[in-house]
């Protein structure tokens, strides 16, 4: 059985935490060994890397500073968990990925995402997801649901336009490679996102298993 990468990308408010658990869970009950992780963070190490970068603070954190501390936990990410994991046949929910960091430091703080990708080939060293789930919602739904939530983090304090410059980037992403993306429109109500995803778990198994 090979493993399977499968990130869940998505503006704020969008529910990725909560569907990775369902659909985890109905991947456990078909016999799948499932790791659940996130990023920023995944290890001690990346956890403390990920304090750093939602932390609301006096000092502004520079655009360049942000995109650097997002690949170091990654890059501690991918060697201490998710490569491991995917080479004992794990199925590996990440909530975000790299799509994240075109999405946010590309999209929403407009970094040349040609210096995001120098950074994305020198720590990923080739690996991609092999599926991504894009929760996508109206950018004041999500805002509206991210604030229900409690205090705002550094980046959920952004203003409207961040963020639907962050939600035409991940759409864009999406549509430009349709094979690794799969669309799901977060704005309904749960139940209907999670009859969406029940399609999906199926289509998993088989391919852990082909």
């Amino acid at each position: 059985m090979s493993g399977l990468f499968i990130t869940l990308e998505g503006p704020e408010g969008a529910g990725k935490s909560t569907n990775r658990d369902y659909l985890a869970r109905h991947l456990r009950d078909r016999g799948l060994d499932v790791l659940l992780t996130r990023e920023p963070g995944g290890t001690p190490l990346a956890e403390r890397i990920r304090e750093l970068l939602l932390a609301p603070s006096d000092e502004k954190m520079h655009a360049d500073t942000e995109l650097l501390l997002v690949f170091a936990a990654r890059a501690q990410h991918l060697a201490e968990v998710i490569r491991p994991a995917l080479a004992r046949g794990a199925v590996v929910l990440c909530d975000r990925f790299t799509d994240a960091t075109y999405a946010y430091q590309g999209g929403g703080r407009g970094l040349d995402v040609e210096r995001i990708a120098t950074l994305e080939r020198f720590v990923q060293e080739g690996l991609q997801p092999d599926l991504t789930l894009l929760f996508d919602l109206p950018v004041e739904v999500g805002l509206s649901r991210a604030a229900a939530r409690g205090r705002l983090d550094r980046f959920e304090q952004e203003g409207q336009g961040f963020f639907e410059a962050v939600r035409q980037a991940y759409l864009d992403r999406a549509k430009a490679d349709p094979q690794r993306y799969c669309l799901i429109d977060a704005a309904q109500p749960l139940p209907a996102v999670q009859q969406s995803l029940d399609g999906l778990v199926g289509q998993i198994v088989d391919r852990c298993r082909g």
